[in-house]
């Protein structure tokens, strides 16, 4: 699943409204149906449509579904009769079920009455058959029952789906009706899709793309143009329609080629309402303050905090009551499997080869770290060159955002929060390094009042020089009619809770090395001696003064001073 999470996060750079969550037959995937819709709602911070069929499912089984959906944020939902289950040709009723779509919508409506935004499907070739008028009958019904618009199957006739959207206008139905558009990957795929969904071809298209079925290549450039057309026209017809449904069967190729010919592609980032993905469950949505501990582990902070009562808005309370979760569950663990470990970090002999790979992560010349399964963010291009310098001292960060003082809310790198505002960042780095080296550090921090710092070891041994109980805020935002939004913090029971995590993302790296070998003994020595440090360069408006206290030659920057977290 994890590489269905990986694409739909790329995918998401498309600027969806929301993702459809498919359900198979016979609730077959329903397991998965929940848990894609709460990692998408909760995790990644996507709107979800869950479908829903009628096929083997009882009421129960229905029940816990919109529960589950409901309990993660879900509000909307693509109610369907169904196929038959795979292997039976005829569809029959589920003992305790329901026979039609028009009754899982009444039962939706009835139990939790407005919540959800329901959906149902509409049928364009249904007006070249013989039932035509009874299946626009049901259609009303449906809509009369409680449906707030209509996902029509797809097509390849244009002309077709525009009579048939006038014909459901014609029949009083006024919801919004949105086209299902296939994009074009292949020819065997275009042929199958087709052939599943029962859908005429138009002898023109055909005759496009039937001489270059055997050019993949060829059939998806050719596709995306008539693809694209038939979206053009659509649009342009004056019959409503405002949006369109596209079938991407997690196929994100043909999908951007497509949405780049209609020039659909978002050109800029939406700017963030905060520096992190907000959460989109029910109870985290006015979540609004995070520990900058887990920027590059989210997953993990959402599962070890999904216990908790409340989640901080505001300000952030005593993280202690309730206590952060243990280290079980999915999200905790590094991702990559020992065989992609090995590939993607070699196996490192000695501290000088450990140091070189995460200094080629600060570079951008290696794609992840156990405490990063992605590449450094972007603002972390502006203080790279400083800290792959600090991983070839010795020093192993895996986590740091630069100093910023009064960049726009709009900027493209640190932006983030409403228009005409301005956010600020302490600077922050967080690393692993040997005792010895530590207390060389200590020394040199002592001469710099601004510097605040903790350091732990994997026994739980710590130090400090920070007096206070209270957190400290490093990113903070002013915008005009609003208080100060403070979302990122340092707080000491936080860190003591992601130390244990760190080092065990540590010692995760070293079982992917054979046990007695010279990888696995060197990183194993490094968790067990090494201290995990975090400081704060509190002078935001210096933003090299935090790499001084590293002995690195450091240029005073003039006006405001831009960065990243990596």
């Amino acid at each position: 699943m994890q590489n269905l999470l990986d694409r739909i996060e790329r995918m998401r750079e498309f600027g969806p409204e929301f993702i459809d969550i498919t359900w198979n037959a016979g609730g077959r995937t329903s397991e998965l149906t929940s848990e894609l819709v709460r990692c998408c709602q909760r995790d990644l911070g996507i709107e979800t449509c869950m479908h829903l069929t009628c096929t083997n499912m009882p009421a129960e089984k229905v029940d816990i579904a919109l529960k589950e959906a409901k309990q993660w944020g879900c509000r909307n939902v693509l109610a369907l009769r169904g196929d038959p289950p795979f292997g039976q040709e005829q569809w029959t009723k589920t003992e305790g079920g329901f026979e039609h779509g028009i009754d899982l919508v009444k039962h939706i409506r009835e139990d939790h009455g407005d919540y959800f935004d329901i959906a149902v499907a509409g049928f364009p070739e249904a007006q070249n058959r013989p039932d035509r008028d009874i299946e626009m009958k049901y259609l009303k019904e449906k809509v009369d029952a409680g449906v707030n618009f209509i996902f029509t199957q797809m097509f390849w006739d244009v002309d077709l789906f525009i009579t048939w959207v006038k014909a459901v206008r014609a029949a009083g139905i006024t919801i919004p009706i949105v086209p299902g558009i296939m994009p074009i990957q292949t020819w065997n795929g275009f042929q199958r899709a087709t052939s599943l969904a029962k859908i005429t071809i138009p002898d023109s298209l055909l005759a496009k793309l039937e001489p270059y079925k055997n050019d993949d290549e060829k059939v998806r450039e050719i596709g995306t143009q008539i693809v694209a057309d038939m979206c053009r026209k659509i649009l342009a017809a004056d019959i409503g329609i405002r949006g369109l449904h596209f079938y991407t069967m997690n196929l994100e190729r043909g999908t951007r080629m497509l949405l780049e010919a209609l020039n659909f592609v978002p050109h800029i980032e939406v700017v963030r309402p905060l520096p992190w993905r907000q959460a989109l469950t029910p109870t985290r949505r006015g979540e609004n303050i995070r520990p900058i501990f887990w920027a590059n582990r989210v997953k993990s902070y959402i599962h070890r905090t999904e216990n908790w009562d409340e989640y901080p808005n505001g300000r952030f309370g005593d993280s202690r009551s309730p206590a952060y979760g243990e280290l079980d569950g999915y999200g905790i663990w590094i991702k990559q499997t020992p065989e992609e470990g090995r590939k993607i970090w070699g196996e490192p002999k000695t501290f000088d080869d450990v140091c070189k790979l995460f200094s080629k992560f600060c570079n951008g010349e290696l794609k992840s770290l156990p405490w990063s399964d992605t590449a450094p963010a972007s603002e972390t291009t502006v203080i790279s060159t400083e800290l792959a310098r600090l991983n070839e001292l010795g020093y192993l960060t895996i986590n740091s955002q630069p100093a910023v003082n009064g960049a726009k809310s709009t900027d493209p790198v640190h932006g983030w929060g409403p228009r005409n505002g301005y956010v600020y960042q302490k600077a922050y780095l967080e690393f692993f390094v040997d005792k010895k080296k530590f207390e060389e550090l200590v020394l040199r921090i002592e001469r710099d009042p601004m510097i605040t710092y903790y350091a732990i070891d994997k026994h739980g041994n710590l130090r400090t020089n920070n007096h206070s109980d209270g957190p400290n805020a490093v990113t903070w935002g002013v915008f005009a009619g609003k208080e100060i939004i403070q979302p990122t913090i340092v707080e000491a029971v936080s860190f003591l809770a992601w130390k244990d995590e760190a080092f065990e993302l540590g010692m995760q790296w070293s079982r992917i090395y054979e046990p007695g070998s010279v990888s696995r003994k060197l990183l194993e020595s490094i968790m067990e001696t090494f201290y995990l440090v975090n400081i704060v360069h509190n002078d935001f408006q210096d933003p090299q003064a935090v790499f001084a206290a590293f002995g690195l030659e450091t240029k005073k920057a003039n006006g405001t001073a831009n960065g990243g977290a990596h």
